[in-house]
């Protein structure tokens, strides 16, 4: 019998990596304002939290951050531009940036991994379970994996990750969790979890990708976790910690997640991400496809 926890409204977003992967187009610009279309690739995070009911979100950020912090905001002189011309269609696409959330912003200042970046948003926080969401994972809002999780952390409490399984000569690019059945096929129960294996090494091929919900006794864990690999507080760590003992915040469950997911965090997969999304759009899709077609037969 499943029992009701508290309900979760804050999202916490990590943005302050440095984007060394897309330099020089990051030198001035935050990875995370890198278009995905026609629409910065923080947005379609902030709209995934959004629609799983979360509309407090925290971001996460470093130097060289404050367009993130523009492009939520209102731009008075943009929108007065666009109504006297008359583009109500346009006038929208900028007003509901501004409209999403209720935004907050707070510097990591160190860069010392997502662990210490998420213990950054312990006091925003406090002592309510929430959700984390890494801007590199673009999550096709058809799949509302985040949603799913949600749920499953209200009804059996600590925390939730999400899974996704992988080739096993790719598990050492992700975290990897040692995992049980449970009841619900989509849901597994967690039992350790390790960083970046050794293929030879890793307990399965269930990857760890970029969505938790987690319960506040990780900011305790965290208070305490040494760096570990790559000299950074893992996240990965303290989750295997929780893990090892439910008694300190609760057991940890991993929704497995066979849905659309767009890598932005590569350069290959974040060019495949854009092609798939503008394929899909009803309003360049029809278009583009047939370019696209035409493209890849004279280049055959």
């Amino acid at each position: 019998m499943t029992q009701s926890h508290p309900r979760i409204s804050k999202a916490v977003i990590p943005a302050a990596g440095l984007g060394t992967r897309f330099l020089p187009a990051t030198k001035a610009t935050p990875k995370e304002m890198l278009p995905v279309v026609d629409k910065p690739a923080i947005q379609y995070v902030v709209e995934e939290a959004v629609s799983a009911g979360l509309d407090d979100v925290l971001m996460i950020t470093g130097r060289n951050k404050r367009p993130l912090e523009d492009h939520f905001d209102r731009n008075y002189e943009l929108e007065s531009a666009l109504q006297k011309k008359g583009d109500a269609s346009r006038l929208a696409k900028v007003q509901e940036s501004s409209d999403l959330a209720t935004m907050h912003y707070v510097r990591q200042g160190d860069p010392k991994g997502l662990g210490h970046a998420v213990l950054c948003a312990a006091p925003h926080v406090g002592h309510e379970p929430f959700a984390v969401l890494l801007g590199d994972d673009l999550i096709d809002p058809r799949d509302p994996l985040l949603k799913r999780m949600v749920e499953i952390q209200e009804q059996r409490g600590g925390s939730v990750i999400a899974l996704m399984e992988v080739a096993p000569e790719q598990i050492h690019l992700y975290g990897c969790a040692a995992v049980e059945p449970t009841e619900d096929g989509d849901t597994v129960r967690v039992t350790g979890l390790v960083e970046k294996p050794d293929p030879a090494d890793a307990p399965s091929n269930y990857a760890v990708i970029g969505r938790y919900v987690l319960d506040p006794h990780i900011f305790e864990i965290l208070r305490k976790t040494e760096p570990g690999r790559g000299g950074e507080i893992q996240l990965t760590d303290a989750l295997q910690q929780l893990a090892e003992d439910e008694k300190v915040g609760g057991p940890v469950h991993g929704v497995v997640f066979k849905g659309r997911r767009y890598d932005t965090g590569d350069r290959g997969d974040y060019l495949r991400a854009i092609v798939r999304l503008a394929c899909e759009r009803e309003d360049l899709g029809p278009d583009f496809r047939t370019w696209l077609r035409s493209y890849v037969a004279e280049e055959m």
